[in-house]
């Protein structure tokens, strides 16, 4: 299957494949950029619905990388510690976006949680383009074949929760 996903990535009629790493970094910088753009927010109508935005990223962008990303990483590296981290730190983010996600921004406690949302994916992106992704470089990994992989997945994903794509 992986095999047909990146000969119709790679066709002339879609787009030129991407590496696994800069489709993960591009979504680490939209995301940045929305939690930037929450900041200057004060409607509670635009608040939701860009925190609704954010979640969705959020999510969808961590679930490929658990099922995607991370075990292709493990697998090449042998790798035992920095995976893990990265599961249980998902597993952090998405418990707090379990507590804003579908929720009014009724006041301080919901900025607070979506400043400490924003503070705790931007040290996760530190670690993971920071140390994570110099050692997956570093080995044969087709990086190009996971970003396919990994593009298609997103699009799955991004429309069963009726995102743009």
């Amino acid at each position: 299957m992986a095999t047909s996903l990146i000969k119709k990535t790679s066709s002339s009629k879609t787009k030129k494949p991407v590496d696994a790493m800069a489709l993960l970094r591009a979504d680490h910088k939209a995301v940045g950029a929305l939690f930037e753009e929450y900041k200057t927010l004060r409607s509670p109508a635009k608040k939701k619905a860009l925190v609704a935005k954010i979640c969705t990223e959020l999510s969808v962008h961590a679930q490929v990388e658990e099922e995607i990303f991370y075990p292709a990483v493990q697998k090449a590296l042998k790798d035992r510690t920095l995976v893990p981290e990265a599961t249980v730190e998902h597993a952090t983010m998405k418990g707090l976006i379990g507590q804003v996600e579908g929720k009014e921004p009724d006041g301080d406690m919901f900025d607070a949680k979506i400043t400490v949302l924003a503070e705790y994916v931007a040290h996760h992106v530190k670690e993971e383009q920071g140390e994570m992704f110099p050692k997956a470089k570093a080995t044969s990994l087709d990086l190009h074949a996971l970003g396919a992989q990994i593009a298609a997945r997103k699009g799955e994903l991004l429309a069963a929760r009726g995102a743009p794509q």
